[in-house]
Protein backbone atom coordinates (compact mmCIF):
# COMPACT_ATOMS: atom_id res chain seq x y z
CA UNK A 1 0.00 0.00 0.00
CA UNK A 2 1.27 3.36 -1.04
CA UNK A 3 1.92 6.62 1.16
CA UNK A 4 -1.61 8.32 0.92
CA UNK A 5 -0.89 11.78 -0.57
CA UNK A 6 -4.52 13.03 1.12
CA UNK A 7 -5.44 12.19 4.42
CA UNK A 8 -9.11 12.68 3.59
CA UNK A 9 -11.02 13.02 0.54
CA UNK A 10 -14.84 13.61 0.69
CA UNK A 11 -18.13 13.29 -1.45
CA UNK A 12 -20.58 15.23 -0.85
CA UNK A 13 -23.12 18.09 -1.58
CA UNK A 14 -21.50 20.95 -3.18
CA UNK A 15 -24.05 23.95 -1.94
CA UNK A 16 -24.35 27.31 -1.07
CA UNK A 17 -25.63 28.40 1.82
CA UNK A 18 -27.96 31.62 2.42
CA UNK A 19 -28.16 32.35 6.07
CA UNK A 20 -30.69 34.63 8.08
CA UNK A 21 -31.51 35.35 11.38
CA UNK A 22 -35.33 35.21 12.02
CA UNK A 23 -37.45 34.21 14.87
CA UNK A 24 -39.69 30.92 16.26
CA UNK A 25 -42.93 32.33 14.76
CA UNK A 26 -41.39 32.70 11.16
CA UNK A 27 -40.23 28.62 11.92
CA UNK A 28 -43.88 27.60 12.83
CA UNK A 29 -45.66 30.05 10.07
CA UNK A 30 -43.60 28.20 7.60
CA UNK A 31 -44.22 24.92 8.61
CA UNK A 32 -40.61 23.70 9.44
CA UNK A 33 -39.39 21.59 11.74
CA UNK A 34 -36.72 23.65 13.90
CA UNK A 35 -33.12 22.51 13.83
CA UNK A 36 -33.86 19.91 11.55
CA UNK A 37 -33.15 19.81 7.51
CA UNK A 38 -35.68 19.69 4.84
CA UNK A 39 -35.36 19.19 1.04
CA UNK A 40 -37.31 21.20 -1.43
CA UNK A 41 -38.07 19.56 -4.68
CA UNK A 42 -38.24 22.57 -7.31
CA UNK A 43 -36.43 26.06 -7.42
CA UNK A 44 -39.59 27.69 -7.42
CA UNK A 45 -39.86 26.68 -3.72
CA UNK A 46 -36.23 27.71 -3.18
CA UNK A 47 -37.67 30.94 -4.61
CA UNK A 48 -40.07 31.57 -2.85
CA UNK A 49 -39.07 30.82 0.31
CA UNK A 50 -35.60 33.13 -0.32
CA UNK A 51 -38.14 35.64 -0.65
CA UNK A 52 -39.51 35.44 2.99
CA UNK A 53 -35.69 35.38 4.14
CA UNK A 54 -34.60 38.47 5.62
CA UNK A 55 -31.23 40.18 5.15
CA UNK A 56 -28.83 36.73 4.35
CA UNK A 57 -24.86 36.40 4.49
CA UNK A 58 -24.19 33.85 1.07
CA UNK A 59 -21.42 31.30 2.17
CA UNK A 60 -20.34 28.36 0.40
CA UNK A 61 -21.63 24.82 2.47
CA UNK A 62 -23.04 21.28 2.26
CA UNK A 63 -21.84 19.12 5.22
CA UNK A 64 -18.53 17.01 4.03
CA UNK A 65 -17.43 20.03 2.08
CA UNK A 66 -17.32 22.03 5.46
CA UNK A 67 -15.24 19.15 7.13
CA UNK A 68 -12.49 19.50 4.82
CA UNK A 69 -12.14 23.09 4.46
CA UNK A 70 -12.44 22.60 8.13
CA UNK A 71 -9.73 20.14 8.03
CA UNK A 72 -7.78 22.22 5.78
CA UNK A 73 -7.49 24.93 7.70
CA UNK A 74 -5.79 22.54 10.55
CA UNK A 75 -3.36 22.11 8.17
CA UNK A 76 -4.72 18.40 6.50
CA UNK A 77 -4.65 17.46 3.26
CA UNK A 78 -8.08 17.09 1.04
CA UNK A 79 -9.84 16.67 -1.71
CA UNK A 80 -13.26 17.01 -2.35
CA UNK A 81 -15.76 15.71 -5.00
CA UNK A 82 -19.07 17.18 -5.86
CA UNK A 83 -21.08 18.38 -8.48
CA UNK A 84 -21.77 21.98 -9.25
CA UNK A 85 -23.54 23.67 -12.51
CA UNK A 86 -22.26 25.49 -14.93
CA UNK A 87 -23.51 29.14 -13.06
CA UNK A 88 -22.67 31.70 -10.88
CA UNK A 89 -23.37 29.64 -7.97
CA UNK A 90 -20.80 26.91 -9.62
CA UNK A 91 -18.18 29.72 -9.65
CA UNK A 92 -18.73 30.66 -6.26
CA UNK A 93 -18.37 27.02 -4.65
CA UNK A 94 -15.63 26.53 -6.36
CA UNK A 95 -13.31 29.68 -5.83
CA UNK A 96 -14.30 29.37 -1.80
CA UNK A 97 -13.11 25.59 -1.36
CA UNK A 98 -9.90 25.81 -3.52
CA UNK A 99 -9.13 29.20 -1.74
CA UNK A 100 -8.92 26.67 1.94
CA UNK A 101 -6.46 24.71 -0.42
CA UNK A 102 -8.39 21.58 -0.74
CA UNK A 103 -8.19 20.12 -4.37
CA UNK A 104 -11.90 20.23 -6.28
CA UNK A 105 -11.90 19.06 -9.65
CA UNK A 106 -15.24 18.14 -10.36
CA UNK A 107 -16.06 18.77 -14.22
CA UNK A 108 -19.05 21.13 -14.36
CA UNK A 109 -22.66 20.16 -15.29
CA UNK A 110 -24.50 22.24 -17.92
CA UNK A 111 -27.98 23.11 -18.02
CA UNK A 112 -30.45 22.86 -15.41
CA UNK A 113 -31.05 22.81 -12.44
CA UNK A 114 -28.71 25.03 -10.83
CA UNK A 115 -26.35 24.71 -8.40
CA UNK A 116 -27.55 23.87 -5.07
CA UNK A 117 -28.83 26.23 -1.92
CA UNK A 118 -29.84 25.74 1.54
CA UNK A 119 -31.52 28.40 2.92
CA UNK A 120 -30.74 28.31 6.71
CA UNK A 121 -32.70 30.36 9.20
CA UNK A 122 -30.88 30.92 12.88
CA UNK A 123 -33.09 31.47 15.98
CA UNK A 124 -32.02 33.59 18.50
CA UNK A 125 -30.93 30.49 20.78
CA UNK A 126 -28.36 29.94 17.58
CA UNK A 127 -30.57 26.51 16.58
CA UNK A 128 -30.27 26.15 12.70
CA UNK A 129 -32.86 25.46 10.32
CA UNK A 130 -32.22 23.89 6.99
CA UNK A 131 -34.60 23.77 3.52
CA UNK A 132 -32.41 22.12 1.04
CA UNK A 133 -32.42 22.76 -2.85
CA UNK A 134 -29.93 19.77 -4.30
CA UNK A 135 -30.24 21.08 -7.29
CA UNK A 136 -26.74 20.01 -9.95
CA UNK A 137 -25.78 18.25 -6.59
CA UNK A 138 -27.75 15.40 -6.31
CA UNK A 139 -26.83 14.58 -10.26
CA UNK A 140 -23.24 13.43 -9.40
CA UNK A 141 -22.74 10.49 -11.78
CA UNK A 142 -20.22 7.50 -11.00
CA UNK A 143 -17.96 8.58 -13.95
CA UNK A 144 -17.25 11.91 -12.72
CA UNK A 145 -15.34 10.11 -9.24
CA UNK A 146 -11.59 10.61 -9.63
CA UNK A 147 -10.50 7.05 -8.51
CA UNK A 148 -6.43 8.33 -8.56
CA UNK A 149 -7.88 11.16 -5.76
CA UNK A 150 -9.89 8.91 -4.11
CA UNK A 151 -7.12 5.73 -3.82
CA UNK A 152 -4.87 8.20 -2.89
CA UNK A 153 -6.31 9.67 0.59
CA UNK A 154 -6.03 7.87 3.77
CA UNK A 155 -9.81 8.17 4.40
CA UNK A 156 -12.53 8.78 2.42
CA UNK A 157 -15.49 10.23 3.91
CA UNK A 158 -18.97 10.49 2.46
CA UNK A 159 -22.36 12.92 3.98
CA UNK A 160 -25.42 11.23 4.47
CA UNK A 161 -27.19 13.57 3.10
CA UNK A 162 -25.86 12.84 -0.47
CA UNK A 163 -27.31 9.51 -0.10
CA UNK A 164 -30.85 10.34 -0.74
CA UNK A 165 -31.02 11.26 -5.06
CA UNK A 166 -29.94 7.70 -6.89
CA UNK A 167 -26.71 9.42 -8.98
CA UNK A 168 -24.63 9.99 -6.02
CA UNK A 169 -25.54 6.85 -4.17
CA UNK A 170 -24.35 4.90 -6.78
CA UNK A 171 -21.43 6.85 -7.41
CA UNK A 172 -20.54 6.92 -3.53
CA UNK A 173 -21.25 2.54 -3.24
CA UNK A 174 -18.38 2.63 -6.58
CA UNK A 175 -16.09 5.37 -4.32
CA UNK A 176 -16.21 2.76 -1.63
CA UNK A 177 -15.17 -0.45 -3.73
CA UNK A 178 -11.98 2.21 -4.74
CA UNK A 179 -11.01 3.15 -1.55
CA UNK A 180 -11.22 -0.94 -0.35
CA UNK A 181 -9.10 -2.03 -2.94
CA UNK A 182 -6.79 0.66 -2.06
CA UNK A 183 -7.20 -0.72 1.39
CA UNK A 184 -8.31 2.54 2.15
CA UNK A 185 -10.63 3.62 5.11
CA UNK A 186 -14.09 4.81 4.61
CA UNK A 187 -15.42 7.42 7.39
CA UNK A 188 -19.44 7.80 6.88
CA UNK A 189 -21.72 10.90 8.32
CA UNK A 190 -25.55 9.98 9.05
CA UNK A 191 -26.13 13.47 8.62
CA UNK A 192 -29.87 13.65 10.03
CA UNK A 193 -32.72 12.02 11.32
CA UNK A 194 -34.16 12.51 8.13
CA UNK A 195 -31.78 10.64 5.72
CA UNK A 196 -32.29 7.65 8.42
CA UNK A 197 -35.87 7.96 8.05
CA UNK A 198 -35.10 7.27 4.16
CA UNK A 199 -32.02 5.28 4.16
CA UNK A 200 -31.52 3.74 7.89
CA UNK A 201 -31.74 -0.01 6.24
CA UNK A 202 -28.83 1.04 3.64
CA UNK A 203 -26.40 2.43 6.46
CA UNK A 204 -27.29 -0.77 8.73
CA UNK A 205 -26.23 -2.45 5.90
CA UNK A 206 -22.92 -0.56 5.36
CA UNK A 207 -22.05 -1.00 8.94
CA UNK A 208 -23.68 -5.18 9.09
CA UNK A 209 -21.21 -5.50 5.60
CA UNK A 210 -18.23 -3.97 7.19
CA UNK A 211 -18.05 -1.65 4.94
CA UNK A 212 -17.99 1.42 7.18
CA UNK A 213 -14.63 2.11 9.78
CA UNK A 214 -15.47 5.38 10.98
CA UNK A 215 -18.93 6.34 11.83
CA UNK A 216 -20.77 9.83 12.74
CA UNK A 217 -23.30 10.79 14.67
CA UNK A 218 -24.71 12.94 16.99
CA UNK A 219 -27.48 11.49 19.85
CA UNK A 220 -30.80 11.41 17.78
CA UNK A 221 -28.86 10.12 15.14
CA UNK A 222 -28.12 6.98 16.86
CA UNK A 223 -31.04 6.06 18.18
CA UNK A 224 -33.02 6.28 15.01
CA UNK A 225 -30.09 4.36 13.50
CA UNK A 226 -30.25 1.50 15.85
CA UNK A 227 -34.32 2.28 16.24
CA UNK A 228 -33.81 1.84 20.21
CA UNK A 229 -34.80 5.13 22.46
CA UNK A 230 -31.58 3.91 25.28
CA UNK A 231 -28.70 6.09 24.32
CA UNK A 232 -26.68 3.27 25.72
CA UNK A 233 -27.81 0.71 24.06
CA UNK A 234 -28.16 2.29 20.77
CA UNK A 235 -24.23 2.95 21.28
CA UNK A 236 -22.98 -0.64 22.48
CA UNK A 237 -25.06 -1.53 19.37
CA UNK A 238 -23.61 0.33 16.36
CA UNK A 239 -20.32 0.03 18.32
CA UNK A 240 -20.34 -3.59 17.85
CA UNK A 241 -20.51 -2.79 14.21
CA UNK A 242 -18.08 -0.59 13.14
CA UNK A 243 -13.97 -0.32 14.47
CA UNK A 244 -14.94 3.53 15.56
CA UNK A 245 -17.97 5.05 16.65
CA UNK A 246 -17.91 8.99 17.37
CA UNK A 247 -20.96 10.25 19.06
CA UNK A 248 -21.54 13.77 19.48
CA UNK A 249 -24.30 15.15 22.41
CA UNK A 250 -24.45 19.23 22.10
CA UNK A 251 -23.42 20.59 25.17
CA UNK A 252 -22.53 17.30 27.07
CA UNK A 253 -19.45 16.73 24.95
CA UNK A 254 -18.62 13.46 22.81
CA UNK A 255 -17.86 10.22 22.78
CA UNK A 256 -15.40 7.54 20.57
CA UNK A 257 -15.49 4.07 21.03
CA UNK A 258 -13.19 1.65 19.77
CA UNK A 259 -11.79 -1.76 20.47
CA UNK A 260 -14.55 -2.10 23.57
CA UNK A 261 -13.12 0.97 24.91
CA UNK A 262 -15.30 4.19 25.53
CA UNK A 263 -13.41 7.93 25.53
CA UNK A 264 -15.42 10.71 26.72
CA UNK A 265 -15.19 14.74 26.58
CA UNK A 266 -16.77 17.78 27.90
CA UNK A 267 -18.02 20.04 25.11
CA UNK A 268 -15.84 23.45 24.52
CA UNK A 269 -16.96 26.42 26.84
CA UNK A 270 -18.06 29.26 24.79
CA UNK A 271 -19.86 32.41 25.94
CA UNK A 272 -22.87 32.25 23.38
CA UNK A 273 -24.14 29.93 21.22
CA UNK A 274 -24.59 32.46 17.59
CA UNK A 275 -25.47 29.70 14.99
CA UNK A 276 -25.10 26.05 15.13
CA UNK A 277 -24.94 25.77 11.08
CA UNK A 278 -21.69 23.07 10.78
CA UNK A 279 -20.73 22.19 14.05
CA UNK A 280 -21.28 18.46 13.30
CA UNK A 281 -19.15 19.26 10.48
CA UNK A 282 -16.60 21.27 12.06
CA UNK A 283 -16.15 18.67 14.70
CA UNK A 284 -15.79 15.81 12.62
CA UNK A 285 -13.11 18.46 10.80
CA UNK A 286 -11.12 17.90 14.60
CA UNK A 287 -11.26 14.76 15.09
CA UNK A 288 -10.06 13.42 11.25
CA UNK A 289 -7.38 15.70 11.42
CA UNK A 290 -6.33 14.87 15.04
CA UNK A 291 -6.31 10.95 13.86
CA UNK A 292 -4.03 12.29 10.68
CA UNK A 293 -1.81 13.63 13.03
CA UNK A 294 -1.30 10.79 14.84
CA UNK A 295 -3.17 12.21 18.43
CA UNK A 296 -4.62 10.37 20.61
CA UNK A 297 -8.68 9.44 20.59
CA UNK A 298 -8.98 11.52 23.87
CA UNK A 299 -7.16 14.46 22.09
CA UNK A 300 -8.52 14.04 18.39
CA UNK A 301 -11.93 14.25 20.58
CA UNK A 302 -11.07 17.20 22.59
CA UNK A 303 -9.97 19.24 18.93
CA UNK A 304 -13.47 17.90 17.63
CA UNK A 305 -15.11 20.25 20.48
CA UNK A 306 -12.12 22.85 20.03
CA UNK A 307 -13.50 23.21 16.44
CA UNK A 308 -17.23 23.11 16.86
CA UNK A 309 -17.17 25.32 19.67
CA UNK A 310 -15.33 27.95 17.25
CA UNK A 311 -18.10 27.08 14.73
CA UNK A 312 -21.23 28.01 16.99
CA UNK A 313 -19.75 31.17 18.06
CA UNK A 314 -20.51 33.08 15.03
CA UNK A 315 -22.63 32.65 12.05
CA UNK A 316 -21.41 30.22 9.05
CA UNK A 317 -20.49 27.08 8.37
CA UNK A 318 -16.67 28.28 8.15
CA UNK A 319 -13.82 28.87 10.50
CA UNK A 320 -13.49 32.92 11.30
CA UNK A 321 -9.97 32.10 13.31
CA UNK A 322 -6.22 31.03 12.61
CA UNK A 323 -7.56 27.06 13.44
CA UNK A 324 -3.89 25.75 13.51
CA UNK A 325 -3.26 28.59 16.30
CA UNK A 326 -6.20 28.07 17.61
CA UNK A 327 -5.69 24.11 18.04
CA UNK A 328 -2.17 25.11 19.34
CA UNK A 329 -3.25 27.10 22.16
CA UNK A 330 -5.42 24.51 23.01
CA UNK A 331 -3.79 21.15 22.70
CA UNK A 332 -0.34 22.00 21.88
Amino acid sequence: MTTPAYDVVAIGNAIVDVLSQTDDAFITAEGMAKGSMQLMFSPEDADALYAKMGPGIEASGGSAANTVAGMAALGARCGFIGQVANDQLGEVFAHDIRATGVTFGTAVRDGAPTTARCLIFVTPDGQRTMNTFLGASQFLPASALDSELIASAAILYLEGYLWDPEEPRQAMRAAIEIARKASRKVAFTLSDVFCISRHGGDFRKLMNDGLIDIMFANEAEILALMEVEDFDTAVAAAAAQVPMLVVTRSENGAIAVSGGKTVAVPAEPIAKVVDTTGAGDLFAAGFLTGQAQGRSVEDSLRLGAICAAEIISHIGARPMVDMKALAASKLG
